[in-house]
């Protein structure tokens, strides 16, 4: 495959720390969930993972949705729900759900749609068979 982009962000601190692209667009510190006792208004790694899936998938589903000639309404969303994970044994790892709502598609036109992007959202590619991805049609 030919490189089209590459995007560049240094952390530090790890989870507790900052982390900054080499642009400046993002600049921000993190922190962990606040539920697990982090800080409040700040992201974490599992934020800014689902914000890149929820987005690249949106994206999937306009190229998949153009391709057969039909118009999403502007109001379709996708919301990534990423959990953090943590086994018996103590190791960790991340579980996945895709809530997509297409206003205005027939479930099944909105199930056929999704599945194709599926097939092609890079997050999705990325993480077939690694991370255990559910989606579902609102």
């Amino acid at each position: 495959m030919e490189t089209v982009y590459t995007a560049e962000v240094t952390a530090t601190g790890g989870r507790r720390g900052h982390v900054t692209s080499s642009d400046g667009v993002i600049d921000m510190p993190l922190s962990l969930p606040e539920g697990l006792g982090g800080e409040k208004g700040k992201s974490n790694p599992e934020q800014l993972f689902a914000a890149g899936y929820a987005a690249c998938f949106q994206s999937a589903l306009l190229l998949v949705a153009g391709k057969q000639h039909i118009r999403l309404n502007p109001e379709s969303t996708v919301k990534a729900h990423v959990d953090l994970l943590k086994s018996e044994d103590g190791k960790y790892g991340l579980g996945v759900k895709l809530e997509v709502h297409l206003q205005g598609l027939e479930k099944d036109k909105a199930k056929e749609l999704v599945d194709e992007a599926h097939e092609v959202c890079p997050y999705s590619v990325g993480t077939r068979g690694n991370i255990n991805v559910e989606l579902e049609i609102v």
